[in-house]
Protein backbone atom coordinates (compact mmCIF):
# COMPACT_ATOMS: atom_id res chain seq x y z
CA UNK A 1 0.00 0.00 0.00
CA UNK A 2 2.87 2.36 0.76
CA UNK A 3 4.04 2.01 -2.84
CA UNK A 4 0.76 3.52 -4.07
CA UNK A 5 0.83 6.45 -1.63
CA UNK A 6 3.09 8.67 -3.81
CA UNK A 7 0.81 8.06 -6.80
CA UNK A 8 -2.26 8.92 -4.75
CA UNK A 9 -0.50 12.11 -3.63
CA UNK A 10 0.29 13.00 -7.26
CA UNK A 11 -3.40 12.67 -8.09
CA UNK A 12 -4.47 14.62 -4.98
CA UNK A 13 -2.11 17.53 -5.68
CA UNK A 14 -3.36 17.71 -9.27
CA UNK A 15 -6.96 17.74 -8.03
CA UNK A 16 -6.10 20.51 -5.57
CA UNK A 17 -4.78 22.80 -8.28
CA UNK A 18 -7.57 21.69 -10.62
CA UNK A 19 -10.14 22.62 -7.98
CA UNK A 20 -8.90 26.19 -7.98
CA UNK A 21 -8.84 26.36 -11.79
CA UNK A 22 -12.33 24.84 -12.05
CA UNK A 23 -13.65 27.25 -9.42
CA UNK A 24 -12.15 30.14 -11.37
CA UNK A 25 -13.96 28.90 -14.50
CA UNK A 26 -17.30 28.90 -12.69
CA UNK A 27 -16.73 32.32 -11.06
CA UNK A 28 -15.66 34.39 -14.06
CA UNK A 29 -15.34 32.08 -17.05
CA UNK A 30 -11.65 32.79 -17.52
CA UNK A 31 -10.52 29.20 -17.60
CA UNK A 32 -10.94 26.86 -20.54
CA UNK A 33 -13.15 23.79 -20.26
CA UNK A 34 -10.08 21.82 -21.42
CA UNK A 35 -8.40 22.43 -18.07
CA UNK A 36 -10.57 21.62 -15.10
CA UNK A 37 -10.56 19.42 -12.05
CA UNK A 38 -10.24 16.10 -13.90
CA UNK A 39 -7.59 17.32 -16.35
CA UNK A 40 -5.30 18.66 -13.64
CA UNK A 41 -5.79 15.51 -11.59
CA UNK A 42 -4.76 13.38 -14.55
CA UNK A 43 -1.76 15.62 -15.31
CA UNK A 44 -0.59 15.19 -11.72
CA UNK A 45 -1.11 11.44 -11.92
CA UNK A 46 0.78 11.33 -15.24
CA UNK A 47 3.70 13.09 -13.58
CA UNK A 48 3.55 10.57 -10.76
CA UNK A 49 3.63 7.64 -13.18
CA UNK A 50 6.57 9.13 -15.10
CA UNK A 51 8.42 9.76 -11.85
CA UNK A 52 7.71 6.21 -10.66
CA UNK A 53 9.05 4.70 -13.90
CA UNK A 54 12.11 6.95 -13.86
CA UNK A 55 12.86 6.11 -10.23
CA UNK A 56 12.36 2.38 -10.84
CA UNK A 57 14.77 2.25 -13.78
CA UNK A 58 17.07 4.96 -12.34
CA UNK A 59 16.90 6.99 -15.56
CA UNK A 60 16.23 10.73 -15.25
CA UNK A 61 16.09 11.09 -19.05
CA UNK A 62 12.58 9.59 -18.92
CA UNK A 63 11.42 12.60 -16.91
CA UNK A 64 13.13 15.06 -19.25
CA UNK A 65 11.57 13.53 -22.36
CA UNK A 66 8.12 13.28 -20.78
CA UNK A 67 8.28 16.89 -19.56
CA UNK A 68 9.27 18.07 -23.04
CA UNK A 69 6.34 16.15 -24.55
CA UNK A 70 3.88 17.58 -22.01
CA UNK A 71 5.22 21.10 -22.62
CA UNK A 72 4.73 20.72 -26.39
CA UNK A 73 1.18 19.44 -25.84
CA UNK A 74 0.28 22.29 -23.48
CA UNK A 75 1.79 24.85 -25.86
CA UNK A 76 -0.20 23.44 -28.78
CA UNK A 77 -3.44 23.63 -26.77
CA UNK A 78 -2.67 27.21 -25.77
CA UNK A 79 -1.85 28.32 -29.33
CA UNK A 80 -4.91 26.63 -30.85
CA UNK A 81 -7.25 28.02 -28.21
CA UNK A 82 -5.86 31.51 -27.61
CA UNK A 83 -8.11 33.10 -30.25
CA UNK A 84 -11.26 32.28 -28.30
CA UNK A 85 -12.80 34.74 -25.82
CA UNK A 86 -12.09 32.48 -22.85
CA UNK A 87 -9.24 30.39 -24.20
CA UNK A 88 -6.49 28.69 -22.27
CA UNK A 89 -4.44 31.41 -20.56
CA UNK A 90 -0.70 31.17 -20.09
CA UNK A 91 -1.24 31.01 -16.32
CA UNK A 92 -3.27 27.83 -16.69
CA UNK A 93 -0.64 26.32 -18.99
CA UNK A 94 2.14 27.09 -16.51
CA UNK A 95 0.01 25.72 -13.67
CA UNK A 96 -0.47 22.50 -15.62
CA UNK A 97 3.29 22.17 -16.19
CA UNK A 98 3.89 22.72 -12.47
CA UNK A 99 1.27 20.09 -11.67
CA UNK A 100 3.13 17.56 -13.82
CA UNK A 101 6.39 18.39 -12.01
CA UNK A 102 4.67 18.01 -8.64
CA UNK A 103 3.49 14.56 -9.65
CA UNK A 104 7.07 13.65 -10.53
CA UNK A 105 8.44 15.00 -7.23
CA UNK A 106 5.89 12.99 -5.28
CA UNK A 107 7.12 9.67 -6.64
CA UNK A 108 10.88 10.27 -6.57
CA UNK A 109 11.06 10.90 -2.82
CA UNK A 110 10.04 14.53 -2.32
CA UNK A 111 6.45 14.22 -1.12
CA UNK A 112 6.67 16.98 1.52
CA UNK A 113 8.24 19.46 -0.89
CA UNK A 114 5.65 18.64 -3.57
CA UNK A 115 2.78 19.13 -1.10
CA UNK A 116 4.12 22.48 0.05
CA UNK A 117 4.64 23.74 -3.50
CA UNK A 118 1.14 22.61 -4.49
CA UNK A 119 -0.46 24.56 -1.65
CA UNK A 120 1.57 27.68 -2.46
CA UNK A 121 0.67 27.34 -6.15
CA UNK A 122 -3.04 27.04 -5.38
CA UNK A 123 -2.87 30.10 -3.10
CA UNK A 124 -1.06 32.17 -5.75
CA UNK A 125 -3.60 31.17 -8.40
CA UNK A 126 -6.52 32.07 -6.16
CA UNK A 127 -5.08 35.51 -5.36
CA UNK A 128 -5.56 36.92 -8.86
CA UNK A 129 -8.26 39.50 -7.92
CA UNK A 130 -6.34 40.57 -4.82
CA UNK A 131 -3.04 40.88 -6.70
CA UNK A 132 -4.70 42.94 -9.45
CA UNK A 133 -6.20 45.20 -6.80
CA UNK A 134 -2.77 45.66 -5.19
CA UNK A 135 -1.11 46.42 -8.52
CA UNK A 136 -3.73 49.06 -9.37
CA UNK A 137 -2.85 50.91 -6.16
CA UNK A 138 0.86 51.10 -6.96
CA UNK A 139 2.42 54.15 -8.54
CA UNK A 140 5.44 54.47 -10.80
CA UNK A 141 7.62 55.82 -7.98
CA UNK A 142 6.87 52.71 -5.93
CA UNK A 143 7.82 50.34 -8.75
CA UNK A 144 11.09 52.26 -9.18
CA UNK A 145 11.62 52.09 -5.41
CA UNK A 146 11.29 48.30 -5.46
CA UNK A 147 13.83 48.10 -8.28
CA UNK A 148 16.20 50.36 -6.33
CA UNK A 149 15.86 48.17 -3.24
CA UNK A 150 16.68 45.11 -5.35
CA UNK A 151 19.63 47.00 -6.83
CA UNK A 152 21.18 47.83 -3.45
CA UNK A 153 20.49 44.37 -2.01
CA UNK A 154 20.86 41.82 -4.81
CA UNK A 155 23.39 43.65 -7.01
CA UNK A 156 25.42 45.99 -4.80
CA UNK A 157 25.56 44.11 -1.49
CA UNK A 158 27.35 40.94 -2.73
CA UNK A 159 30.24 42.90 -4.33
CA UNK A 160 31.10 44.96 -1.23
CA UNK A 161 34.23 43.86 0.70
CA UNK A 162 33.43 41.92 3.85
CA UNK A 163 36.32 43.07 6.07
CA UNK A 164 37.12 45.91 8.44
CA UNK A 165 38.59 49.23 7.34
CA UNK A 166 39.58 52.47 9.04
CA UNK A 167 40.42 53.12 12.71
CA UNK A 168 40.01 50.04 14.89
CA UNK A 169 38.93 48.21 11.67
CA UNK A 170 35.45 49.26 12.74
CA UNK A 171 34.04 49.89 9.26
CA UNK A 172 32.94 46.83 7.33
CA UNK A 173 31.27 47.99 4.07
CA UNK A 174 29.35 44.74 3.61
CA UNK A 175 27.93 44.75 7.15
CA UNK A 176 27.05 48.46 7.09
CA UNK A 177 25.20 48.12 3.80
CA UNK A 178 23.49 44.93 4.98
CA UNK A 179 22.11 46.94 7.91
CA UNK A 180 20.83 49.55 5.44
CA UNK A 181 19.08 46.81 3.45
CA UNK A 182 17.57 45.37 6.65
CA UNK A 183 16.09 48.67 7.86
CA UNK A 184 14.97 49.71 4.37
CA UNK A 185 13.27 46.36 3.90
CA UNK A 186 11.26 46.71 7.11
CA UNK A 187 10.24 50.24 6.13
CA UNK A 188 9.19 48.90 2.74
CA UNK A 189 6.99 46.30 4.39
CA UNK A 190 5.19 48.94 6.43
CA UNK A 191 4.86 51.35 3.51
CA UNK A 192 3.33 48.84 1.13
CA UNK A 193 1.11 47.43 3.85
CA UNK A 194 -0.40 50.90 4.21
CA UNK A 195 -0.70 51.36 0.45
CA UNK A 196 -2.39 47.97 0.04
CA UNK A 197 -4.62 48.03 3.12
CA UNK A 198 -5.37 51.73 2.84
CA UNK A 199 -4.96 54.43 5.45
CA UNK A 200 -8.68 54.83 5.94
CA UNK A 201 -9.05 51.51 7.76
CA UNK A 202 -8.92 53.25 11.11
CA UNK A 203 -6.46 54.67 13.57
CA UNK A 204 -5.31 51.32 14.91
CA UNK A 205 -4.43 49.72 11.55
CA UNK A 206 -2.79 52.96 10.46
CA UNK A 207 -0.80 53.02 13.69
CA UNK A 208 0.39 49.43 13.36
CA UNK A 209 1.42 49.72 9.72
CA UNK A 210 2.62 53.31 9.87
CA UNK A 211 4.77 52.53 12.88
CA UNK A 212 6.87 50.25 10.67
CA UNK A 213 7.62 53.17 8.36
CA UNK A 214 8.20 55.83 11.02
CA UNK A 215 6.77 55.69 14.52
CA UNK A 216 7.97 59.26 15.11
CA UNK A 217 6.06 60.55 12.08
CA UNK A 218 2.93 58.72 13.23
CA UNK A 219 3.35 60.11 16.75
CA UNK A 220 3.58 63.66 15.43
CA UNK A 221 0.63 63.16 13.07
CA UNK A 222 -1.67 61.58 15.66
CA UNK A 223 -0.64 64.16 18.24
CA UNK A 224 -1.80 66.97 15.98
CA UNK A 225 -4.98 65.13 14.94
CA UNK A 226 -5.88 64.40 18.54
CA UNK A 227 -5.21 67.89 19.89
CA UNK A 228 -8.75 69.16 19.24
CA UNK A 229 -10.47 65.78 18.98
CA UNK A 230 -12.91 64.24 21.44
CA UNK A 231 -11.54 60.78 20.65
CA UNK A 232 -8.76 61.01 23.20
CA UNK A 233 -8.63 57.33 24.15
CA UNK A 234 -8.58 56.20 20.54
CA UNK A 235 -5.78 58.56 19.57
CA UNK A 236 -3.87 57.53 22.71
CA UNK A 237 -4.20 53.89 21.61
CA UNK A 238 -3.11 54.78 18.07
CA UNK A 239 0.04 56.55 19.29
CA UNK A 240 0.91 53.70 21.63
CA UNK A 241 0.51 51.00 18.99
CA UNK A 242 2.65 53.01 16.56
CA UNK A 243 5.41 53.48 19.14
CA UNK A 244 5.12 49.90 20.34
CA UNK A 245 6.28 48.60 16.95
CA UNK A 246 9.78 49.86 17.82
CA UNK A 247 10.36 47.02 20.29
CA UNK A 248 9.68 44.01 18.01
CA UNK A 249 11.65 45.81 15.30
CA UNK A 250 14.66 46.09 17.64
CA UNK A 251 14.32 42.41 18.55
CA UNK A 252 14.41 41.50 14.85
CA UNK A 253 17.51 43.65 14.30
CA UNK A 254 19.40 42.08 17.21
CA UNK A 255 18.36 38.56 16.18
CA UNK A 256 19.75 39.14 12.69
CA UNK A 257 23.06 40.67 13.85
CA UNK A 258 23.84 38.85 17.12
CA UNK A 259 21.78 35.91 18.34
CA UNK A 260 23.82 35.58 21.53
CA UNK A 261 22.98 39.13 22.58
CA UNK A 262 19.33 38.43 21.84
CA UNK A 263 19.19 36.13 24.86
CA UNK A 264 19.89 39.14 27.09
CA UNK A 265 17.79 41.85 25.43
CA UNK A 266 14.79 39.84 24.23
CA UNK A 267 13.06 39.78 27.64
CA UNK A 268 13.54 43.52 28.52
CA UNK A 269 12.48 44.63 25.03
CA UNK A 270 9.52 42.23 25.08
CA UNK A 271 8.42 43.40 28.53
CA UNK A 272 8.62 47.05 27.46
CA UNK A 273 6.74 46.34 24.25
CA UNK A 274 4.06 44.30 26.01
CA UNK A 275 3.59 47.10 28.54
CA UNK A 276 3.07 49.64 25.77
CA UNK A 277 0.64 47.32 23.99
CA UNK A 278 -1.19 46.67 27.27
CA UNK A 279 -1.70 50.43 27.67
CA UNK A 280 -2.89 50.59 24.07
CA UNK A 281 -5.34 47.75 24.67
CA UNK A 282 -6.71 49.41 27.80
CA UNK A 283 -7.46 52.70 26.01
CA UNK A 284 -8.86 50.87 23.00
CA UNK A 285 -11.23 48.71 25.04
CA UNK A 286 -12.45 51.69 27.03
CA UNK A 287 -13.11 53.87 23.99
CA UNK A 288 -16.57 55.29 23.40
CA UNK A 289 -18.48 52.52 21.63
CA UNK A 290 -20.86 54.80 19.76
CA UNK A 291 -18.22 56.85 17.94
CA UNK A 292 -17.07 56.20 14.45
CA UNK A 293 -13.52 57.05 13.61
CA UNK A 294 -12.01 58.16 10.36
CA UNK A 295 -8.26 58.49 10.59
CA UNK A 296 -6.31 60.68 8.25
CA UNK A 297 -2.88 59.51 7.29
CA UNK A 298 0.04 61.86 6.81
CA UNK A 299 1.35 61.86 3.24
CA UNK A 300 3.73 58.96 2.65
CA UNK A 301 7.04 59.86 1.11
CA UNK A 302 8.83 57.82 -1.53
CA UNK A 303 9.47 54.38 0.07
CA UNK A 304 13.12 54.43 -1.03
CA UNK A 305 15.45 57.32 -1.67
CA UNK A 306 19.19 56.99 -1.98
CA UNK A 307 20.02 59.99 0.24
CA UNK A 308 18.30 58.64 3.40
CA UNK A 309 19.94 55.26 2.78
CA UNK A 310 23.37 56.86 2.51
CA UNK A 311 22.69 58.98 5.61
CA UNK A 312 21.72 55.89 7.56
CA UNK A 313 24.89 54.10 6.41
CA UNK A 314 26.95 57.13 7.46
CA UNK A 315 25.18 57.26 10.82
CA UNK A 316 25.90 53.60 11.53
CA UNK A 317 29.53 54.09 10.49
CA UNK A 318 29.95 57.11 12.77
CA UNK A 319 28.38 55.31 15.71
CA UNK A 320 30.64 52.31 15.17
CA UNK A 321 33.71 54.56 15.08
CA UNK A 322 32.66 56.63 18.09
CA UNK A 323 31.71 53.51 20.00
CA UNK A 324 35.14 51.99 19.52
CA UNK A 325 36.83 55.28 20.39
CA UNK A 326 34.71 55.82 23.51
CA UNK A 327 35.17 52.22 24.58
CA UNK A 328 38.95 52.59 24.35
CA UNK A 329 39.00 56.04 26.00
CA UNK A 330 36.21 56.05 28.58
CA UNK A 331 35.10 52.46 28.99
CA UNK A 332 31.51 51.26 29.36
CA UNK A 333 30.19 54.54 30.81
CA UNK A 334 30.98 56.33 27.58
CA UNK A 335 29.02 53.74 25.58
CA UNK A 336 25.90 54.37 27.65
CA UNK A 337 26.23 58.14 27.16
CA UNK A 338 26.60 57.63 23.41
CA UNK A 339 23.49 55.41 23.40
CA UNK A 340 21.53 58.09 25.25
CA UNK A 341 22.24 60.76 22.66
CA UNK A 342 21.89 58.37 19.72
CA UNK A 343 18.43 57.38 20.92
CA UNK A 344 17.29 60.99 20.54
CA UNK A 345 17.51 60.69 16.76
CA UNK A 346 17.46 57.03 15.73
CA UNK A 347 17.19 53.79 17.67
CA UNK A 348 17.90 51.41 14.79
CA UNK A 349 21.48 52.56 14.19
CA UNK A 350 22.58 52.26 17.81
CA UNK A 351 20.82 48.89 18.18
CA UNK A 352 22.60 47.42 15.18
CA UNK A 353 25.93 49.00 16.18
CA UNK A 354 25.81 47.62 19.72
CA UNK A 355 24.82 44.17 18.48
CA UNK A 356 27.78 44.17 16.12
CA UNK A 357 30.25 45.49 18.72
CA UNK A 358 29.14 42.76 21.12
CA UNK A 359 30.68 40.37 18.59
CA UNK A 360 34.02 42.17 18.90
CA UNK A 361 34.71 42.37 22.59
CA UNK A 362 32.07 44.70 24.02
CA UNK A 363 30.45 42.98 26.97
CA UNK A 364 26.91 41.79 26.37
CA UNK A 365 25.77 43.52 29.56
CA UNK A 366 27.05 46.90 28.35
CA UNK A 367 25.60 46.35 24.86
CA UNK A 368 22.19 45.41 26.28
CA UNK A 369 22.22 48.42 28.63
CA UNK A 370 23.09 50.69 25.71
CA UNK A 371 20.26 49.28 23.60
CA UNK A 372 17.74 49.69 26.41
CA UNK A 373 19.04 53.22 27.11
CA UNK A 374 18.52 54.19 23.47
CA UNK A 375 15.03 52.63 23.50
CA UNK A 376 14.12 54.50 26.69
CA UNK A 377 15.47 57.80 25.36
CA UNK A 378 13.61 57.44 22.08
CA UNK A 379 10.37 56.39 23.78
CA UNK A 380 10.42 59.17 26.37
CA UNK A 381 11.22 61.72 23.66
CA UNK A 382 8.09 60.64 21.78
CA UNK A 383 6.16 60.94 25.02
CA UNK A 384 7.36 64.53 25.42
CA UNK A 385 6.34 65.29 21.83
CA UNK A 386 2.81 64.05 22.57
CA UNK A 387 2.74 65.94 25.87
CA UNK A 388 3.59 69.27 24.26
CA UNK A 389 1.99 68.92 20.82
CA UNK A 390 -1.26 67.12 21.58
CA UNK A 391 -4.12 67.37 24.03
CA UNK A 392 -2.81 67.37 27.62
CA UNK A 393 -4.93 64.35 28.57
CA UNK A 394 -3.59 62.34 25.64
CA UNK A 395 -0.06 63.39 26.54
CA UNK A 396 -0.43 62.36 30.18
CA UNK A 397 -1.91 58.99 29.24
CA UNK A 398 0.76 58.19 26.67
CA UNK A 399 3.61 59.44 28.85
CA UNK A 400 2.36 57.41 31.83
CA UNK A 401 2.41 54.21 29.78
CA UNK A 402 5.90 55.01 28.47
CA UNK A 403 7.26 55.59 31.97
CA UNK A 404 5.78 52.30 33.19
CA UNK A 405 7.24 50.52 30.16
CA UNK A 406 10.64 52.07 30.84
CA UNK A 407 10.60 50.96 34.49
CA UNK A 408 9.39 47.45 33.60
CA UNK A 409 12.11 47.09 30.95
CA UNK A 410 14.81 48.33 33.33
CA UNK A 411 13.73 45.90 36.06
CA UNK A 412 13.62 42.95 33.65
CA UNK A 413 17.05 43.89 32.26
CA UNK A 414 18.46 44.01 35.82
CA UNK A 415 17.00 40.58 36.55
CA UNK A 416 18.22 39.14 33.23
CA UNK A 417 21.73 40.54 33.67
Amino acid sequence: MNEFLPLFLSLALGLLIGLERGWREIIDGEASPFFGLRTFGLIGLLGGIIGFISHTYDNMMIIAIAFAAVTVLLTAVHVSDCGRPHGVGITTVVAAAITFCLGVLSTIGFMSIASSIAVVTAVILSMKPIVYQWVRKLEAKEIYAVLKLLLISVVLLPVLPNKGFGPYSALNPYEVWWFVVLITGMSFAGYFAIRIAGAGKGIMITGILGGLVSSTALTLSFSRLGKHSQLKRIFSAGILVACGTMFPRMIIEVSVVNKELLKLVAIPLSVSGITVYAGMLFFWLTRAKDREVKADMPPLSNPFQIKPALKFAALISLILLFSQFIKESFGDAGIIILAFFSGLTDVDAITISMARLAHEGLSHTTASMAIMTAAATNTLLKGLLVLFLSNRLIGIRVMSVFVIAFVAGAVSLYIAA
